[in-house]
């Protein structure tokens, strides 16, 4: 009985470890474009200094696009610089279940917009909404999916 009580208390104290697991956004996420509803690419998201920053780890480029292209619509220090590789999201604060007052780079147009991130359907689904501030948010929103490393093999 002692044992069965010990394990329960051991499962009871690790649901919230992996609740809090599925509600981060840290981890590999594949990109849809909302407009095609094609994959983009798989970005990796990850917390330093208590910020979210992401970076694009795989493009997925339809035949007769450049296979490595370069931000050239960027401005300062990513212009030109290779889209594979980019750190394109960071500075995202936690708040509330969600992480807000982020950045969010669009590379096919090099502009830098206001983000915040929310993890859906238990872990399985990223809302990303990008916005411009004027009096309210106006913006767009996509749904990311999550998936793991090995999506960068395939």
């Amino acid at each position: 009985m002692k044992r069965i009580l010990v394990l329960g208390l051991l499962v009871w104290l690790g649901y919230p470890m992996q609740a809090t697991r599925l509600s981060s956004p840290e981890g590999y996420w594949k990109t849809i474009d909302d407009s095609s509803g094609k994959a983009k690419s798989i970005v990796k998201i990850w917390k330093e200094n208590g910020r979210l920053k992401g970076r694009i780890e795989k493009l997925f480029v339809e035949p007769g696009e450049d296979p490595d292209p370069k931000c050239e619509e960027c401005t300062g220090v990513r212009k030109n610089q290779k889209i594979l590789g980019m750190e394109f999201l960071w500075r995202f604060i936690p708040e509330e279940g969600r992480w807000v007052d982020g950045k969010i780079l669009d590379p096919e147009n090099g502009k830098i917009y206001h983000c915040s991130l929310e993890v859906l359907d238990g872990g399985k689904k990223l809302k990303v909404f990008g916005y411009i501030k004027i009096i309210f948010k106006i913006g767009r929103s996509q749904i990311w999916l999550r998936t793991d490393r090995s999506a960068l093999d395939s």
